[in-house]
């Protein structure tokens, strides 16, 4: 009886998980609160968010700190500058605020430092280098701004929570910054315009033809350059890299080249580039399952998302959305869902499509506001 009633037990258990994640919709100034149940998923609560309702405030960027408690908002069209809300997560009401930069978008929380590091976009600024902030969440005060590239976005703490990491989608630059000093701390340029050549073996070089195609390669390259410059002498990416991911155990981070629809593969130990691979067009968020096996990315220009498996960079599901522009990405602790933002498009509301990560099949599907975007995983519940 005992053994009947534990087996019982154990099954109730299996069958009753709920999952929680916010999703914030930036053309709508909402944020859903949505619970899925392994087989359905649904709006719970829809907070409105801003201060002025008669303006688009734009919430971006949306994370839920390490302990569950509160979850942090970035509203991004200020005037001019933007801000961080912080919100209770047992009330969804506000806790306090502070002002940021130009255009704050994606932030993270360090599980060392306690800080929230957050990129300042600046979407509609002058084509220059921008900043990260430096947050104290228990507070709510701006520490300082670290200068970065130009349109930094992505902003994600490796697993031992002593490094930020942001890529400069303009500039196409990766940056990692010491989340003890507050210091940049190195600085990567992603662009693929000499690597070819200096990974080419010695052996598979045709060099019958070797004159001919270095001379060609030479005005492809003085084009490139010339493309790459802007007016002010600031490097216009090709890569135009919009996220970047660190691996959870291993020395290694990965970054969606929405420019050059590709994955860039970066070993930090070594501060290099050690593969690319192709996706398809515009991938723009990255996220790795938390067991470091699969690497789930959003295909926005074609409205899918794609999942490979790291071992061998395999794509093993490449799934249509439920909707247009596919957008932003938050995985279950247990490995075992991917939450895909999708924006819409025009006055279509957005949408959240859950994936499974056994079967790398859609399972449903829920309406949000429109121009849905940063989504946050909260908490799994019994």
């Amino acid at each position: 009886m005992k053994r009947f009633i534990l087996i019982l037990f154990a099954c109730n258990i299996m069958y009753t998980q709920n999952y929680y994640v916010y999703v914030a919709s930036e053309s709508d100034d909402t944020v859903s609160l949505l619970k899925f149940d392994k087989n359905e998923i649904e709006e719970v609560d829809r907070i409105t968010v801003g201060t002025f309702p008669t303006e688009i405030e734009g919430p971006h960027g949306i994370t839920v700190d390490p302990s569950g408690d509160y979850w942090y908002l970035s509203l991004a069209h200020g005037n001019p500058f933007g801000k961080l809300v912080k919100y209770s997560t047992k009330t969804n009401e506000i806790v306090d605020e502070t002002i940021l930069g130009l255009f704050p978008a994606t932030m993270q929380i360090s599980t060392v430092t306690g800080f929230l590091y957050c990129v300042n976009f600046n979407l509609h600024g002058d084509m220059k280098p921008s900043t990260v902030s430096v947050v104290d969440p228990e507070t709510m005060t701006e520490i300082l701004k670290i200068q970065t590239g130009s349109m930094p976005h992505g902003s994600r703490i490796s697993s031992d929570g002593l490094y930020q990491y942001s890529v400069a989608m303009m500039s196409g630059e990766l940056f990692e910054i010491d989340a003890l000093s507050l210091k940049v701390n190195r600085v990567l340029d992603l662009e693929n315009m000499m690597n070819d050549h200096k990974q080419m073996g010695h052996d598979k070089m045709d060099h019958g033809n070797m004159n001919h195609d270095m001379k060609k390669d030479n005005k492809m390259m003085e084009k490139k350059d010339n493309k790459m410059m802007s007016m002010q002498g600031m490097k216009h990416s090709m890569v135009k890299p919009t996220w970047v991911i660190p691996h959870p155990t291993l020395n290694l981070a990965y970054i969606a080249g929405n420019g050059s629809d590709e994955v860039i593969e970066v070993d930090l130990e070594n501060w290099k580039v050690s593969e690319r691979f192709k996706t398809g067009k515009g991938p723009y968020n990255l996220e790795i399952s938390p067991d470091g096996k699969l690497l789930v990315g959003t295909i926005k220009s074609e409205g899918k998302t794609a999942i490979w498996d790291l071992k061998d960079k395999k794509l093993l599901g490449l799934i249509k959305n439920t909707t247009s522009v596919s957008h932003g990405i938050a995985i279950s602790p247990d490995s075992q869902y991917a939450f895909i933002s999708v924006e819409g498009i025009g006055g279509e509301p957005g949408k959240v499509d859950v994936i499974s990560l056994q079967n790398y099949e859609l399972i449903d599907s829920v309406e949000v506001g429109k121009q849905a975007g940063g989504i946050a995983f909260w908490k799994k519940e019994i």
